[in-house]
Parts: C-alpha cells; sequence; structure tokens
C-alpha cells in the first residue's frame, strides 16, 4: 500500500515538474517571440530614423538651393532695374568707353571711331557672319528664357579691334604664339564686357563639367571669407579655368594683361601680376610664398574639371586634368 502512494506520489511530482518546465519553456518562447519582435521594431524604427534624416538633409539642400536662386534672381533684377534707372541717350556711349582704353595698347584702333561689341540683335555680325549667326539662333532657340531675362548673353568681337597679324590668314608671328595672344586678347575684352554686370567675375571655358551644386559652393565659400585681402579666389588650379575676381579689381588685370599679352599665355600672366603686385622686390621668393597661401584663395575639392582633348589651335591635342577635382 505504502508503495502505490510512494508511485502515485513520484508521478505526481514528475507531472507537476513536467507541466512546469512546459509553462517555463511556452513562457520562454513567448519572451523570446516578444524580443525577436522588439528588435525588428527597433531596427524598423532605425531605418524610418535615418530615411527621415536623409530626406530632411535633401530637403535642407533643396531649401538652400532655393534660397540662393531666390538671393541670385533678387539681385539680379535689382541690377536690371538699376540699369533701367542709369538708362540715358548716352548710355551705348559710356558702355562702349571701357573699350576706349584698348586704343592707348593698340595704335591701329586710334584711327577707329569708336571701339564697341556687337550684341546678338541687328545689325549682327562683321566676319563669320552665317557661322556667327547660326550659332545666336541655336542659343536663341533653346535658351530663349535666360536671354530674355538677360542671365545669358552672346556677344562677338569685330574683327578690327584686334591686331592685323592676329586675325589675317599669314600672321607675322608663329602660329601658336598669335593663338596665345589672341587668348589673351579675348579674355581681356570678356573682362572689360563683364565689369559692371556684377560683384564677381568667374573665368570659365566650354570644354569643363561642374560638380554638383557649384554654384551653391561658391557662395558658401564666399561668405565664410573672413578677410577682404584677397587677389582672386581659385575654384579650379588648371590654368585659367575657375578663377574668380572682384570685377572692381578687373581693370588693373586687363591693363597688365594688354601691356604683356605678347610674352605669354593667360595663366603665366597671371601668375606674374601676383609677383608684381604682391612680392616686395627685397625679399626672397620663400617669403613671398608663404604669404600667397592667405592671399591666393583655393577651394578644395575643385568644382571644375577640364574635360576637352581638342585645342582650338588646329592640330593640337591638350589632355590636362586637375587633380584637387
Amino acid at each position: 500500500m505504502r508503495t502505490k502512494q510512494v508511485n502515485l506520489l513520484i508521478s505526481f511530482v514528475a507531472v507537476t515538474l513536467f507541466s512546469f518546465s512546459c509553462f517555463c519553456i511556452s513562457k520562454l518562447t513567448h519572451t523570446y517571440n516578444q524580443l525577436i519582435s522588439c528588435r525588428n521594431h527597433v531596427l524598423e524604427f532605425r531605418e524610418t530614423m535615418l530615411h527621415l534624416k536623409n530626406k530632411t538633409e535633401n530637403n535642407r539642400q533643396e531649401l538652400i538651393k532655393a534660397l540662393n536662386q531666390m538671393k541670385y534672381e533678387i539681385t539680379l533684377r535689382e541690377n536690371e532695374s538699376r540699369n533701367e534707372k542709369m538708362v540715358t541717350p548716352s548710355e551705348n556711349e559710356t558702355a562702349s568707353n571701357r573699350f576706349e582704353a584698348l586704343k592707348f595698347f593698340f595704335p591701329h584702333l586710334r584711327k577707329v571711331a569708336r571701339a564697341y561689341l556687337n550684341l546678338p540683335f541687328p545689325p549682327y555680325f562683321q566676319s563669320n557672319e552665317d557661322y556667327l549667326k547660326s550659332v545666336v539662333d541655336m542659343i536663341m532657340k533653346r535658351f530663349r528664357r535666360q536671354v530674355k531675362s538677360g542671365s545669358l548673353e552672346v556677344i562677338s568681337v569685330p574683327a578690327f579691334l584686334y591686331p592685323d597679324r592676329l586675325h589675317t590668314q599669314r600672321p607675322t608671328v608663329s602660329e601658336r604664339k598669335s593663338w596665345h595672344m589672341k587668348q589673351v586678347l579675348d579674355f581681356c575684352i570678356l573682362m572689360l564686357y563683364a565689369q559692371s554686370k556684377a560683384m564677381y567675375y568667374l573665368q570659365l571655358e566650354d570644354d569643363i563639367i561642374a560638380r554638383k551644386m557649384y554654384f551653391t559652393k561658391m557662395t558658401d565659400f564666399l561668405h565664410n571669407i573672413t578677410s577682404n585681402d584677397w587677389f582672386y579666389i581659385q575654384f579650379s588650379v588648371l590654368g585659367f579655368i575657375g578663377k574668380l575676381f572682384r570685377t572692381e579689381d578687373l581693370p588693373s588685370f586687363v591693363h597688365f594683361f594688354l601691356m604683356f599679352y605678347k610674352d605669354k599665355p593667360i595663366d603665366l600672366l597671371l601668375e606674374t601680376i601676383f609677383q608684381v603686385k604682391m612680392c616686395d622686390p627685397a625679399e626672397n621668393f620663400v617669403k613671398c610664398s608663404k604669404r600667397q597661401k592667405h592671399i591666393l584663395l583655393q577651394h578644395k575639392p575643385s568644382l571644375f574639371q577640364h574635360v576637352g582633348t581638342h585645342s582650338s589651335l588646329p592640330g593640337k591635342e591638350q589632355y590636362y586634368k586637375d587633380i584637387y577635382y
């Protein structure tokens, strides 16, 4: 009888332990599932937050871009309004006075009544008329809104502004040197024309690419400059590409370039004018180079890269690349 009772007790304890074990396992499984579910929710929440962060950053960039565009358009309207208020019957004559300075450097222009540039409206051009007219017609068709708003202008330089040896079929100097000389004069004439258009002048070329949001990055860089004692800013270290000047400084650069346009290409003249204007003759080159780092500002990385291979000089190929782009 006692054996039977012991067996029943053992059976009861075993059943109880088994039931408790099953209960514990069930609880643990349920808790584990809850933890897995909680972890999944945390991961999902994290992904949502990252998505919102990226979206917020994109929105911020878009807002900055829109704000800068608004600032640009407001400045453009203010300039247009100011120009409209300044319009007088002698405005064209006043604007052309900037090019009268060319007569000091080019004696052949002293026989000309007025030095001027042609705009892409009648009367059209004086040289290569058919080709130039086709280019203007193409631009007017593809960029009509920009041209109409005044944000895009097309100019044509009359052949008579150049010395004879630069636009005759048989130049008196070597073809390469003649090409460099004409290039310097092209830049000078463009600078003279752009002098009254804005606060800054940025030199670009037609065979380059630009980084995304380059205009915003340039604007931010300018706003963050703490000193006004800078010579010019390099947004590309290659040649004459991506160089930004204050328009108030352009006459000094132009006059220097015109004095020595026969001697060096434009990028070497830019280095020379820095040494002339910023280096004391009594100091050594090392000291001047150290000061150059503070006066000659450079944006890194470069915002523009040269991608063209065919030069406007016939038969010449160039594969220069900006190492900081």
